[in-house]
């Protein structure tokens, strides 16, 4: 496994991304026979090429969503109350979301691109990239944001063009 190049992974981004953005389209709304026993194959190649903790771009220039539940859990952890914890890092978004106040994330180490809540970290976190839990056509979407940000992402929509004819 290869750490993240990131001057590579912009660069290629830049070229294929109207491709890969209209090949989640397309497959969105009508996916293909099989592709999602083809993305649960693929996301296992893709964990074997990319390594997170060179990376953690998502930790970086993303935030996550905190759930109800997740309030509670990691606010204990910190013995605040779940508005206290709220209110020292949390802001609401133009849907309504509870999101981090700023980035890159506050519970991101650095020094080494660790987590320091990992064990407990929010939901939103713990799935992502989400490359291969739900059925295609629900996360494709999410896959044609992700790809700005993801190599992991990338590395799946790029491999799901070879291997599917749209």
């Amino acid at each position: 496994m290869l750490p993240v190049n990131f001057r590579s992974f912009r660069r290629k981004l830049s070229i294929n991304r109207k491709s890969f953005r209209s090949f989640l389209n397309k497959t969105a709304k009508n996916s293909p026979r099989g592709i999602d026993t083809i993305s649960a194959i693929v996301e296992k190649e893709v964990w074997e090429e990319v390594d997170c903790l060179s990376c953690a771009n998502c930790c970086k220039k993303m935030t996550p969503t905190f759930t109800k539940q997740d309030l509670k859990r990691i606010s204990s952890h910190f013995k605040q109350t779940p508005d206290e914890f709220r209110k020292q890092w949390l802001r609401k978004d133009r849907n309504k979301d509870l999101i981090n106040k700023s980035e890159p994330c506050q519970f991101l180490n650095l020094k080494d691109n660790k987590c320091s809540i990992y064990a407990i970290r929010p939901a939103d976190c713990s799935g992502f990239p989400h490359l291969a839990k739900k059925k295609w056509s629900e996360y494709a979407h999410v896959h044609k944001q992700n790809i700005d940000f993801c190599p992991a992402t990338y590395k799946l929509v790029e491999k799901m063009i070879e291997r599917v004819a749209v």
